[in-house]
């Protein structure tokens, strides 16, 4: 055993030593190694990070919560408040938050405002979502029609009043005062970095009835559903499907129930797949490295035929010639897959932080690369290593 470890050592010195006599030509040996290590490393956490903060994301969204489209029929459009009730009753169902959308012209300061975003929304709504940074949400008392009162968000805070104190003050929508009661937090959501709204001046949250009588509605038609804890969003989907059916006498196209938890499954194996996709595509240059390592390799049994001739004739076995020159080829395939996981983890964060995106270094990347660097070294440096073995001592010896 502790031969064996001799052995093992020694090679490795000479290996070693061989590497850094020709450092030129090594570096360039592993440059295929060190690019595709690092696009392996690179592309996978990237996609991986992205990946998780957009899911992170949909789960804040949509943990717990079924999203209802529910534009109706001829005979009946959208639904009213005996409906809503009906869901309300649903098993498994613990909230209901109907949504009603609109654009509205604001009057402050003597001032008018002609783009203005109006959302309807009622209490439950501010009581499952963290959106308020100062003041309070809508309450059940304000859910009428009759009471004037608004969230404002953070452009309508910057664009009309000046960034300046807003709660307690009054502003005209749509022709009626409104008080603003709160204020909402930065929307940091990925909907929101890819929504425009550069030509708003801003958007504001007021009763779900206030906005249904400002945009001349009766019924609504969207409306988030919040599913108790512990109860699986499927359940609760399977039983919305069929009290919606009954409401709409199962007229089909009435409505449409986006569960979340399915959305974010079908995110998963996309990005699954992508991974793997983005890594078969990086692979391609591991084995191009290889083959850079397999003809230095064999460049470096030409070069040294007299020694290798030397000493078998002095009785260095095969198996230990062998040896040394499939350690050169494989601390080249190593050394080189470092290298590269350094880069592709820096990489990696840069591209983070321009996406504007978490970075996490993903352990089973960096291990596929290393792994793939030291399989390359292995099976590309093996044939070289075989031949030098299998040399001729006496021919060896004889070679210029």
């Amino acid at each position: 055993m502790r031969r064996l470890i001799n052995t093992v050592r020694q090679s490795f010195r000479i290996s070693v030593q061989n590497i850094i006599t020709n450092k030129m030509r090594s570096f360039l040996t592993m440059l295929g190694i060190i690019i595709g290590v690092a696009a392996v490393i690179g592309l996978i956490t990237l996609v991986q990070n992205a990946t998780s903060s957009i899911l992170g994301q949909f789960s804040e969204l949509g943990a717990g919560t079924l999203s209802v489209s529910a534009p109706g029929t001829a005979m009946k459009s959208g639904l009213t408040d005996a409906d809503l009730q009906t869901i309300m009753e649903v098993p498994g169902v613990r909230g209901v938050s109907p949504q009603v959308s609109g654009a509205t012209a604001a009057v402050y300061d003597a001032r008018v405002y002609e783009n203005v975003s109006v959302t309807g929304r009622n209490e439950l709504y501010f009581a499952y979502n963290d959106v308020i940074e100062s003041g309070r949400g809508l309450n059940a008392s304000e859910m009428n029609g009759s009471i004037n009162v608004c969230i404002i968000d953070q452009d309508f805070l910057k664009n009309i009043f000046k960034g300046g104190e807003a709660l307690g003050k009054r502003v005209r929508l749509n022709g009626a005062e409104y008080l603003v009661v709160g204020v909402q937090k930065k929307d940091n959501s990925i909907f929101a970095a890819y929504s425009d709204r550069s030509s708003l001046d801003g958007s504001v949250i007021i009763p779900y009835k206030n906005a249904l009588t400002m945009s001349w509605s009766k019924n609504v038609t969207s409306l988030d559903i919040y599913v108790e804890d512990g109860v699986s969003n499927a359940e609760v989907e399977e039983r919305l499907r069929e009290t919606l059916d009954k409401i709409y006498n199962h007229t089909e196209n009435a409505f449409q129930v986006m569960n979340m938890d399915s959305l974010m499954d079908t995110m998963n194996s996309v990005s699954s797949m992508l991974s793997t996709m983005l890594g078969g595509i990086a692979g391609i240059a591991l084995v191009v490295g290889g083959i850079g390592i397999m003809n230095m390799m064999l460049v470096s049994v030409s070069e040294r035929t007299k020694e290798i001739g030397l000493r078998k004739a002095l009785g260095a076995e095969p198996s230990r010639i062998q040896t040394q020159f499939l350690l050169e080829a494989v601390i080249l395939s190593v050394f080189g897959g470092m290298i590269g996981v350094g880069l592709g983890c820096l990489i990696a964060f840069v591209g983070a932080r321009l996406m504007d995106t978490s970075f996490a270094i993903s352990p089973s990347a960096i291990a596929l690369g290393l792994g793939f660097s030291a399989a390359v070294g292995i099976i590309f440096g093996w044939a070289p290593a075989r031949r030098a073995s299998r040399l001729n001592p006496i021919d060896a010896l004889r070679a210029e």
